[in-house]
């Protein structure tokens, strides 16, 4: 049952990542708004960066299924004001709304995982995180390419009500789900502080850094998405652009492509299971990337929709590109895993925290801007910037330090 109970909540923790990545931005565009104004809604992921603030409020005050129940009500609630809305009118009102919901899935995140900590024994921790990706995935290929490949039946209204039910029917399982452990407020801070009453919060970032490996670790993770993210999720827009349907792209980048970034996250743990050399395999998945993104730069160039064999072409490197994301970040949470494990226990979960943030850091820091610069230049620029950006963290595992 504890393994049914993370699968809903990881879902539903995947439905606003879905709907800010696949579904608003080709609806956006569809309707007319600028690759500015769909770049800048990345910048509403923002509350992920700073998830560190206010992680030790849900870990020490009240239970794990208060600030669950708290937060998954507010996205259904969430939800409900948006069948209000016409996005195209009320761009602001939705980018305040969208900001508000990544602020909810956070305080989810954080809530779920600490959740996860205490009902799974070590054994179950393999499984466990399975279902953490495979859950997420899932949650945002519903609100994402699965919502948008029907959005033209539907409308927006219905679909955003359907969105409402999905999280009330989440918390009405959460409520009722026997799973969650009491454990008495604070214990862990109170354990934490009788074991070492020197720990000084001023000297936890000095602390961090001191880890061997983390200043190359934070290099990494803040470069390794930059040329994927931009191409990501600028490619379907340029599709849009050149005659494909929000429908067929919602079905092969959303759905079809989800699938495969969920096969290729897959793939990276059996592969880690059976090669112990991580940087090897991140330089050659890092080498297929830019292989990929190379032929999508060749599609620009050459892209009609008059022969069905550029639109095969054009399918075929999304789902490749999708699977090799997938792969890639698997690769890179347990790199980041290997180098937390060198840290001391009493900061090893701050430390994670740290790089996780990093990690998301890096992946909007240029996909914000992307849309921009296309307004700008033009995509065939961008797309040699992302092959150079691809280059970065190719070089970085040359010179990677050996703290497997």
């Amino acid at each position: 049952m504890k393994f049914i109970l993370l699968g809903v909540l990881y879902f539903v923790q995947g439905i606003p990542y879905g709907l800010q990545s696949s579904l608003l931005p080709i609806y956006l565009r569809g309707v007319g708004l600028s690759f500015t104004h769909i770049s800048l809604i990345k910048a509403l992921y923002f509350p992920w960066i700073l998830k560190i603030l206010w992680a030790p409020f849900v870990d020490q005050y009240w239970t794990k299924k208060t600030w669950l129940m708290l937060s998954m009500c507010g996205l259904g609630l969430i939800c409900l004001v948006c069948t209000l809305l016409t996005p195209e009118l009320d761009f602001l009102l939705l980018a305040v709304i969208m900001l508000l919901m990544n602020f909810l899935a956070s305080v989810q995140d954080i809530a779920v995982d600490g959740l996860a900590v205490k009902i799974l024994n070590r054994k179950e921790l393999g499984y466990g995180s399975t279902i953490q990706v495979v859950g997420y995935k899932l949650g945002s290929v519903l609100a994402g390419g699965g919502f948008l490949t029907v959005m033209h039946m539907l409308g927006w209204n219905i679909l955003f009500l359907m969105l409402a039910s999905v999280y009330f029917l989440a918390i009405l399982y959460t409520w009722i789900s026997p799973e969650f452990v009491v454990i008495p407020k604070n214990s862990t801070l109170k354990s934490l502080r009788a074991k070492d009453k020197t720990l000084n919060a001023s000297e936890i970032p000095k602390e961090l850094l001191c880890v061997p490996g983390t200043l190359w670790t934070l290099g990494f993770v803040l470069s390794y998405k930059l040329g994927e993210n931009g191409a990501t999720s600028m490619f379907p827009l340029f599709l849009l652009d050149h005659g494909l349907s929000p429908a067929e792209l919602g079905f092969w980048n959303g759905m079809v492509g989800m699938i495969f970034s969920i096969a290729g996250s897959s793939l990276g743990g059996i592969i880690l299971n059976k090669q112990s050399n991580l940087h090897d395999l991140l330089r050659i998945s890092l080498l297929l990337r830019l292989i990929g993104l190379c032929f999508q730069t060749i599609l620009l160039l050459v892209f009609t929709t008059d022969f069905w064999c550029m639109i095969v072409a054009a399918v075929l490197s999304i789902v490749v590109q999708h699977f090799i994301g997938g792969l890639l970040t698997t690769l890179t949470f347990s790199l980041m895993m290997s180098c937390t494990q060198r840290a001391e226990e009493r900061i090893q979960a701050t430390h994670y925290s740290f790089l996780a943030t990093m990690e998301v850091l890096g992946k909007l820091c240029f996909s914000t801007l992307v849309g921009g610069l296309i307004d700008w230049t033009s995509f065939i620029f961008c797309y040699l910037l992302f092959i150079l950006l691809s280059f970065i963290p190719i070089i970085q595992t040359m010179y990677a330090p050996q703290f497997q």
